[in-house]
């Protein structure tokens, strides 16, 4: 049996490697001013050329062409680097991007929860700093990243994302159903990785549940999906009335609610019942993105496609619909960019450490349809605008996300390179970022003082 000090020192063994940085980061306390940057800012295509920033505490105070000094702090010669604000991605999934499927048949809450811890370090190290998680159970993980005891990027979670019995979040045994009414939750409902419900009466305790739990935002499965068996991706799901008592749940907390879509008439359904943030949407049609367009709904797309970087699963249902799938991702990503709706960039990985590592490489593939400077704009002050609709419920609110500028978090990365010319940078973070900074600390400097 362990005795207390050594498990206080195998503890230790762990937990050193991933605090050192943030230790590292936190015992300066002084400003720290980047010189001979140029700046994209997250909104302007235009760079402002040689410029000086300086960091003080979480925020960014200043940003000149003119010389600045800062007494008694650190200061940081950018050579000429790029800086950009830090990426965010808006479909990511902490407790699902780096456990293998087998592992949600055969593992638990525990081994779910350190694989994800383990991942976000990772995500931060690709140089998102932050991040939509639209369904599972990141809670602790953002409350220990919050707070400073593990690195990774800031959270924005949904909690458990809510499908009905054979949606998409079913994923009990085929022998599971008939269920009975007096018989507990299953066990994954029960630790909140995700949730089944039916009737206006359980989407509203469950929703309220969900909200008690921390979500910024409510996750929900509106159509069929493929990463699941039971659910064709034709179905539409929730009726109208469980649709609008997601939504009237939602609003009493000033949120909104996201849901997971593929088909018109799911997502016309959504729209409809005030849904504002269509996730996928892949196999929609002109007239449903037109809807979106007219009731100011958000499309968050993900550029999965059936190519090198396909998605495989053990299943051949899931494997035939990612097909179907994908075949319609360009359309509708071409279409929604025509009529003018609001895009928003994810990636979506799913039960695959490996996949989950070319993160960046997901965002530069979106160069298929837009330009390096609208590719980035959406990976930072778009999507920061689409993290905006949680209203009070948005949980970092000192200041602005995705811009460099005076008054934002200072969550900032120097590229080596310039990507507003080549947005492939982006695909390689561990050699072209050479330093990423969040809430004012530096977990990745390559660059030396």
């Amino acid at each position: 049996m362990f005795s207390s000090r050594t498990f206080a020192a195998v503890f230790a063994a762990i937990s050193a490697p991933l605090l050192a940085p943030m230790a590292a980061a936190a015992q300066d306390g002084m400003p720290i001013l980047f010189t001979n940057v140029n700046v994209f800012d997250g909104v302007n295509e235009t760079l402002i050329e040689n410029a000086n920033v300086v960091v003080t505490d979480n925020l960014i105070s200043e940003i000149s062409t003119e010389p600045l000094a800062v007494a008694g702090g650190r200061v940081i010669d950018g050579g000429g680097r790029t800086m950009i604000p830090g990426l965010i991605d808006v479909h990511w999934h902490t407790s699902y991007c780096c456990a293998s499927q087998s592992t949600v048949v055969t593992g638990d809450i525990l081994e779910i929860a350190i694989r994800g811890a383990m991942g976000a370090e990772r995500t931060l190290m690709r140089g998102f700093t932050t991040v939509r998680d639209v369904g599972g159970n990141p809670f602790a993980t953002k409350k220990m990243i919050d707070a400073g005891e593990i690195p990774g990027p800031r959270i924005l979670p949904s909690g458990p994302p809510i499908s009905q019995t054979g949606g998409h979040f079913d994923y009990r045994g085929y022998q599971d159903v008939p269920s009975n009414p007096s018989d507990s939750l299953w066990y994954w409902n029960q630790v909140g990785l995700m949730l089944t419900v039916d009737g206006v009466p359980d989407v509203m305790l469950r929703t309220r549940e969900v909200m008690r739990m921390g979500a910024s935002q409510i996750k929900i499965s509106g159509g069929g999906g493929v990463s699941s068996v039971y659910d064709p991706l034709d179905v539409s799901q929730f009726t109208m009335a469980e649709l609008k008592a997601f939504v009237e749940v939602a609003e009493s907390y000033n949120t909104y609610v996201a849901s997971h879509i593929f088909t018109d008439k799911a997502a016309q359904m959504a729209i409809e019942a005030g849904v504002k943030s269509i996730e996928h949407g892949n196999l929609m049609g002109r007239e449903t993105i037109e809807m979106m367009k007219e009731h100011d709904v958000w499309l968050s797309v993900q550029p999965i496609l059936n190519d090198e970087d396909a998605f495989t699963f053990n299943d051949p249902v899931s494997t035939a619909k990612f097909i179907d799938v994908t075949d319609g991702t360009a359309a509708t990503i071409e279409m929604a960019k025509e009529i003018g709706v609001k895009v928003a960039f994810g990636t979506d990985m799913l039960f695959d450490p490996e996949l989950a590592e070319k993160q960046g490489k997901f965002l530069a593939k979106m160069s298929t349809w837009y330009s390096p400077y609208e590719v980035l704009q959406m990976a930072t002050s778009t999507n920061a605008e689409l993290l905006e609709l949680a209203g009070p419920r948005h949980p970092y609110q000192e200041g602005p996300l995705g811009r460099l500028e005076p008054g934002a978090y200072a969550d900032l990365i120097l590229v080596d390179g310039n990507p507003l010319e080549d947005i492939t940078l982006v695909a390689d973070p561990d050699a072209n970022f050479d330093l990423i900074m969040k809430d004012g600390e530096i977990f990745k400097n390559t660059i030396g003082d």
